[in-house]
């Protein structure tokens, strides 16, 4: 792609690790509205997968993958391989958001997923390198990740712009994910509610009534209907720190288990006028 930047091409990339969906797709076509020339990879990357994750069975529908790219019109499809990007040897790792009292790692995901960070930030790294964008493109509801990559691409000076770009949802609100196709019908049906759960918090912290309550409500809700809840948290959607009285910019953001299947999401919280703690 080197050469495309030289023929003054705008070049987008959306870097994914494959089993697509309309989501992804969505990347896509905002990186075509936005470039000249719009690159896609497909990499499950085995640095941000702990040793209980679903690493072999992530899934890897390559020809699917493939026919959605081209009904969508991106230009390059780019399929690294571990021994590729990983040769023999290899021993750079890049730790985003360590520093100070607390970091864009210390809460949220990372306290339930111990390096994981440290290996999307690597190959996101080594994705930009080789793919010589402009733009690159990631969804918002891996919200912690896109705070993560946009840090890193900050501080060390990388010569690309970071999009973040908006959750795509079911009917039912259920964000979409690679990780939705392990539900059963029974677990699809629950997992609807983690968006409506999220929402009704949403709308009751804008709506000016007590944060703490609106907060511990939508805990007990999210325990209840789900398998297993590692978190729900408000957040400052800046820094990543937890919000303990609401302010203006805030993140609602949650992760639990439907059955055996690990599920995030987030909503967005910008509060205004009189705000009860």
């Amino acid at each position: 792609m080197e050469k495309k930047r030289l023929q003054g091409k705008r070049i987008g990339f959306v870097p994914t690790m494959g089993a697509l969906h309309e989501g992804h797709l969505s990347l896509v076509k905002t990186a075509k509205k936005e470039n000249d020339f719009t690159a896609v990879s497909i990499f499950v990357n085995p640095l941000q997968f702990g040793p209980r994750e679903d690493f072999k069975k992530y899934p890897r529908p390559l020809s699917q993958d493939a026919a959605l790219l081209k009904s969508v019109k991106a230009d390059c499809l780019f399929i690294p391989d571990a021994a590729g990007l990983y040769p023999d040897g290899f021993q750079t790792h890049i730790a985003v958001g360590t520093e100070g009292s607390f970091g864009l790692t210390k809460g949220l995901c990372a306290r339930f997923r111990p390096g994981h960070f440290e290996g999307v930030a690597t190959v996101v790294a080594k994705l930009l390198n080789l793919a010589k964008a402009h733009r690159a493109y990631f969804g918002a509801k891996d919200f912690q990740q896109a705070a993560v990559i946009g840090r890193m691409a900050l501080d060390l000076d990388l010569d690309v712009k970071i999009r973040v770009c908006p959750i795509v949802r079911e009917k039912d609100g259920l964000a979409m994910s690679s990780r939705n196709r392990y539900l059963t019908p029974d677990n699809r049906r629950r997992a609807g509610m983690i968006s409506k759960t999220l929402f009704e918090l949403k709308y009751a912290v804008e709506q000016g009534k007590s944060f703490n309550l609106a907060l511990s409500a939508a805990r007990k809700k999210l325990s209840r209907h789900s398998d297993k809840m590692d978190y729900l948290e408000v957040v400052d959607s800046g820094t990543l720190e937890p919000v303990h009285r609401p302010q203006g910019q805030m993140t609602a953001a949650a992760a639990c288990f439907i059955g055996g299947t690990r599920l995030i999401d987030n909503v967005s919280i910008r509060a205004g006028g009189k705000l009860r703690k």
